[in-house]
């Protein structure tokens, strides 16, 4: 049997599989290049019989408070992602803003939502002033969530305003 060579004494199949290897390799390249690669994971060390379960507001703040980070300095806006059982599958902050206000996306909280397979969210937002009194863009942007999750199946359980003074539940307070 006898193996054809080229003028640099490689077989002429080493370098047909090297160009076919570097064809291949150009075109990953050029699809990485062009189309950006989407990596979605939801992960969790709490073991579902030990989380925590939410049955009303006051819960969810108690929840929520102690671990808030800059509570009293600027305004932050999470969703508290819940099973069927009002289990508490985890807490996605989805935007901070400055000491008057943030920008809520709600396409955001619906992707944490649905990625976490949530039944129902918590919305919960701070106001760095302390001022626990639900404005009209709190009001607007509770109304816009809880219509997005009713498309969805995702119930909007509750929107809570948090301080280092206390809370208000928008539910409770008749706001939804």
């Amino acid at each position: 049997m006898s193996i054809r060579q080229n003028l640099t004494g490689v077989p002429d199949a080493i370098i047909k599989n090297r160009r076919a290897a570097e064809k291949n390799s150009m075109e990953l390249n050029l699809f990485n290049q062009q189309i950006a690669e989407v990596k979605c994971s939801y992960s969790h060390s709490i073991k579902a019989r030990n989380r925590a379960k939410v049955t009303s507001s006051d819960e969810a703040a108690k929840l929520v408070i102690p671990i808030w980070e800059d509570i009293d300095y600027r305004e932050t806006f999470a969703v508290l992602l819940l099973s069927r059982s009002n289990t508490v599958l985890g807490l996605s902050k989805i935007g901070t803003g400055g000491i008057s206000g943030v920008s809520v996306d709600v396409k955001l909280i619906f992707q944490a939502a649905l990625l976490a397979c949530s039944s129902s969210i918590i919305a919960v937002h701070n106001h760095p002033s302390g001022n626990l009194t639900a404005s009209d863009a709190d009001i607007k942007i509770t109304n816009k969530i809880k219509s997005a999750g009713v498309l969805l199946d995702i119930s909007l359980l509750d929107h809570i305003i948090i301080s280092s003074n206390g809370y208000l539940s928008m539910a409770d307070e008749g706001f939804m």
